[in-house]
């Protein structure tokens, strides 16, 4: 499993994940647990710097190695 999500993109998803977090608290429902669930798999890209949806379309945001 190669790293396929750039800088950028991970701070952007943990900002959105952040996001979906503070929606998910709030509500509480059945939509709440959904932002949750969406929170975590975005959190798990940020952590790992993997996207299977990347992989699968060929999209690479790392950039060019030095």
């Amino acid at each position: 499993m190669q790293q396929n999500v750039g800088v950028l993109d991970r701070a952007g998803r943990a900002v959105l994940a952040m996001a979906l977090l503070s929606f998910a608290w709030e509500k509480q429902g059945r939509l709440g647990v959904i932002a949750a669930l969406n929170a975590g798999l975005l959190f798990s890209s940020v952590a790992s710097g993997y996207c299977p949806l990347y992989e699968r379309l060929k999209i690479n945001t790392m950039g060019k190695p030095i």
